[in-house]
C-alpha cells in the first residue's frame, strides 16, 4: 500500500453552521489540500493548540503523547485509510506487531498534532479525495462523499430552495448511492 504523509495546514469555521469545522490538511509538500469535517469541539481544541494555550500540557493528548514517548519504543503511524458513508476512517498502526486501532479521523490528527508521530493517507483515497492546494484561492473545496449524511440532506435543501438544480442533481445522487448500500437517512423509516 502506498500512503503519503500528511500536515495540518489548518483549521476553518464552516460558514453557515456554528456546529462543524474544518480541518485542512495538505501533503508534505503542499501539492494536494484534504479537508475533513470536525465538529465544534474537535475545532476547539485544535484552536487550544494553534494557540499555544498552556493548559493543553496537562490534557489526555499530550499527556498520552508524552508517556507514549517516555515509557515506551513503540514505533506507531495514524492512518486514514477509507470514507464511508462521509465519515473518514482514521487508525492508529503499530508498525512492528500490525496491529491497527481504530479511531475518528479528527482525533487521529490531534493526535498526530500533539505527539510528533506521523499522519499518514493511502495514497488512491488522496489522490481521490483531494484538490490541488493553492494559496490565494478563496473557498475550500469538499468532496460531496465526505460530507455527512445530515450535512447532505441540509445542502440538497438549500439548493433546492436557491434554485441550484444541478448542485441539487449531484447531492441527490450521492444520497441515492448511500440508501443502494442501506444507509437509513433521518426521518426516513427503516425497512423490517
Amino acid at each position: 500500500m502506498n500512503k503519503i504523509r500528511l500536515v495540518l495546514n489548518g483549521v476553518s469555521e464552516i460558514v453557515g453552521d456554528d456546529n462543524l469545522g474544518l480541518l485542512i490538511l495538505t501533503d508534505v509538500a503542499q501539492t494536494r489540500q484534504l479537508s475533513i469535517i470536525c465538529d465544534k469541539q474537535m475545532e476547539y481544541q485544535f484552536g487550544l493548540r494553534m494557540s499555544k494555550a498552556p493548559i493543553t500540557k496537562n490534557m489526555l493528548p499530550e499527556v498520552m503523547a508524552q508517556v507514549i514517548s517516555q515509557q515506551t519504543t513503540l514505533n506507531i503511524e495514524l492512518l486514514i485509510h477509507d470514507i464511508v458513508d462521509g465519515q473518514y476512517q482514521a487508525s492508529l498502526v503499530n508498525n512492528d506487531t500490525l496491529q491497527t486501532v481504530p479511531m475518528r479521523a479528527s482525533d487521529a490528527i490531534l493526535f498526530a498534532s500533539v505527539s510528533h508521530c506521523p499522519l499518514y493517507i493511502e495514497e488512491r483515497l488522496m489522490m481521490r479525495q483531494s484538490v490541488p492546494y493553492t494559496t490565494d484561492t478563496p473557498g475550500i473545496t469538499i468532496p460531496v462523499n465526505s460530507i455527512s449524511n445530515s450535512m447532505l440532506q441540509s445542502a440538497l435543501s438549500k439548493a433546492i430552495e436557491d434554485e441550484n438544480y444541478e448542485l441539487a442533481s449531484h447531492l441527490h445522487e450521492e444520497i441515492q448511492r448511500r440508501k443502494a448500500r442501506g444507509v437509513v437517512f433521518k426521518d426516513e423509516p427503516q425497512k423490517s
